[in-house]
């Protein structure tokens, strides 16, 4: 999985916040709340996370650590790559076929 850019994501975080905040502001202005649910969609959509609340803190999180952090979060397989690749050696075990 490509991780997305962090300008990115902090782009749309900051959209998506800002968009909460006026929706908690005016809850019964229909269009504030589309706009909001679109950012939230967004977000889940970039952050691989189906709850835009899940995909906000994945995002926070995801700005918050280092890149090689991030990467043992997506996977084994995907990290184990990123090991070989560096030329250094894992000394976390998986399971056959990740």
């Amino acid at each position: 999985m490509l991780l997305p850019a962090k300008a990115e994501v902090s782009r749309h975080l900051r959209r998506y916040r800002a968009w909460e905040r006026a929706m908690l502001a005016a809850p019964a202005d229909s269009s504030v709340r589309a706009t909001f649910e679109d950012t939230g969609y967004t977000l889940c959509v970039l952050m691989g996370k189906r709850c835009a609340r899940e995909a906000a803190d994945a995002a926070e999180r995801y700005l918050r650590s280092g890149s090689e952090t991030a990467l043992w979060r997506q996977g084994p397989r995907r990290a184990k790559n990123v090991a070989r690749r560096s030329g250094t050696r894992s000394n976390r075990r998986f399971p056959a076929g990740l």
